[in-house]
């Protein structure tokens, strides 16, 4: 029987990457670990690692909008754990990463000792949320949940497109990257402002905009 265990690290700096793979292979034996630099990779690095154990998510890389990534794997996969590696740890957005699904968050602030107990409660079954976390945060807003809800039914060549949707790509542009017809990417965009319940990309890239770490104010 494999004892292996595979981490897939989603982070877009080589840097941390690498200083997140030594802490890893410090605290776990026998361990796979395999690296993405933006949520298109993660995503292939994922339908190619079925069995993984673990993901550490980087809230910022290239591809994904605030929570977007978190929520789309949560949804696709949620039999792997999923532990949100940030910069940003107020307890507000920590309150949003767990409503959306992940299942411990770690400051990239964290010591070497935090980072081995957080792997360690989130491979046992358990949650890991850091010190000082308040547990009265407030949870996320309806309106947050029905656009995450939404997301989470689009299927993985929509999430991508809405992706690049957001990030203001024009629909031969999203062709390219996704080597498709300018028609097929018409027909997702259709199937995405139902969904939504919009009527233009303005109104969609709002919408998304709901999921961003720190959203725009109305």
């Amino acid at each position: 029987m494999d004892s292996t265990t595979t981490v897939i690290i989603a982070d877009d700096h080589p840097l941390f990457r690498q200083a997140l793979s030594q802490a890893v292979s410090s605290h776990l034996n026998n361990t796979n670990i395999e690296v993405a630099s933006d949520i298109a990779s993660l995503q292939l690095c994922v339908e190619q690692h079925p069995f993984t154990q673990l993901i550490l998510l980087d809230l910022h890389m290239p591809g994904a909008h605030g929570f977007s990534g978190l929520i789309h794997l949560s949804a696709h996969h949620p039999e792997i754990p999923v532990v949100v590696v940030s910069a940003h740890a107020s307890s507000d957005i920590i309150r949003r990463a767990m409503d959306h699904g992940a299942s411990g968050f770690l400051p990239k602030s964290s010591s070497i000792e935090e980072i081995g107990e957080a792997l360690n409660q989130v491979l046992a079954g358990n949650l890991w949320l850091p010190t000082g976390y308040d547990e009265k945060t407030a949870a996320s807003s309806q309106e947050e949940m029905d656009i995450a809800s939404i997301l989470s039914s689009l299927t993985p060549q929509q999430f991508r497109v809405a992706s690049m949707l957001a990030q203001g790509l024009l629909n031969k542009q999203i062709a390219y990257e996704l080597n498709v017809t300018e028609a097929t990417i018409k027909a997702h965009i259709t199937d995405i402002f139902r969904k939504l319940g919009v009527h233009s990309r303005t109104q969609a890239v709002l919408a998304i905009s709901k999921l961003d770490v720190h959203p725009p104010q109305p």
